[in-house]
């Protein structure tokens, strides 16, 4: 009857990783199939959980890192957040004290304000994205190495 315990386990983590193909229950599905065929040939509840717990464990350990790198590879991602970092230019001077400025960045138009407050970044001018706030860029003049 554990076999049967086992199976129940192993559709209810398969189904559970095809809903939310996130890498999160494959891992223990494994160690549930591998617990099965040990239940065919032993019958001992306590060795069948140690043995699916230490699979399952093995699994998460040695394949995990692998499966992530290679899993959903070409995923764009989306968070605002990468802009941080990346270079744009001025294309209407920004001005914090008269509250202007539009940099260009992706190919998209986005309001920008300079890091300093006094600063005023001339159009044409490479700047760098510090941070985000709301909907506008927080830039600073571009270093030159």
């Amino acid at each position: 009857m554990d076999s049967m315990y086992w199976l129940i386990i192993l559709a209810v983590l398969l189904l559970i990783e095809i809903i939310t193909l996130g890498l999160t229950t494959i891992w223990f599905a494994g160690g549930s199939l591998v617990a099965f065929f040990l239940s065919l040939f032993v019958d001992n509840a306590i060795l069948e959980i140690a043995v699916c717990l230490i699979v399952s464990f093995l699994l998460l350990f040695f394949t995990r890192p692998v499966a992530k790198k290679y899993f959903n590879k070409q995923r764009v991602k989306t968070n605002i957040d990468l802009l941080i970092g990346k270079d744009a230019k001025v294309i209407e001077v920004i001005d914090n004290l008269n509250a202007t400025g539009w940099v260009m960045l992706n190919g998209q138009e986005w309001m920008a304000r300079a890091v300093d407050d006094d600063a005023v970044i001339p159009v044409g001018e490479r700047v760098t994205v510090r941070k985000v706030s709301g909907v506008k860029l927080i830039v600073d003049i571009k270093e030159e190495i």
